[in-house]
């Protein structure tokens, strides 16, 4: 199991399977940004009853063919989405927290991901720390960190993503249990 770095470095948290937060139990977040003034990230785990066609339709770009879901990132900013895909993207546009992970908040590169029939994911919304809290819930037993895999944003399917990410340390959900506050 890793440990954040001194860098406070992006990573994948990994909801401890005690705690019972309703915006966090059971979830896998994607953090693409974290340093000394908080983090930010998105659950890549929890579908919500939006379709890609939908917002697609809203935004008068052309709808997928296929039904995809749209994923609820957070508990912030619900009205705003936030795109992950095989980047990269310019620094000014987004996030390239790991080769092969981009984040955009781009309508433009939402239209490009889907013309080009790439992996991706859209959520709705972030998750969001202030100063020091992320590490503070991490201490505390409320998470579990794992550098980020493309394969488990792109290729697990949703339901296993959160046992995917336990495998990614070498543990399965019954042989996690975290001490300390984690009511959060």
């Amino acid at each position: 199991m890793s440990e954040l770095s001194p860098a406070e470095k992006p990573g994948i948290l990994i909801a401890s399977p005690q705690l019972r937060d309703p915006n966090f139990a059971g979830t896998v977040v994607l953090i693409w940004h974290h340093d000394s003034e908080g983090a930010m990230g998105a659950i890549v785990n929890r579908p919500t009853r939006v379709d890609l066609s939908s917002v697609t339709e809203q935004l008068a770009m052309p709808t997928p063919v296929e039904p995809t879901p749209v994923l609820f990132g957070g508990p912030v900013q619900q009205d705003n989405g936030y795109l992950v895909f095989g980047g990269p993207v310019d620094e000014r546009m987004g996030w390239n927290p790991e080769p092969g992970v981009s984040i955009t908040a781009s309508q433009e590169h939402l239209e490009k991901v889907l013309g080009q029939g790439e992996p991706f994911l859209l959520c709705l919304g972030y998750s969001g720390w202030g100063p020091g809290q992320l590490e503070k819930e991490i201490q505390g037993g409320s998470w579990l960190y794992a550098e980020i895999d493309p394969a488990l944003l792109f290729e697990v399917p949703l339901k296993k993503r959160y046992e995917y990410a336990l495998s990614l340390l070498g543990l399965s959900k019954n042989q996690v249990w975290m001490m300390g506050p984690i009511s959060e």
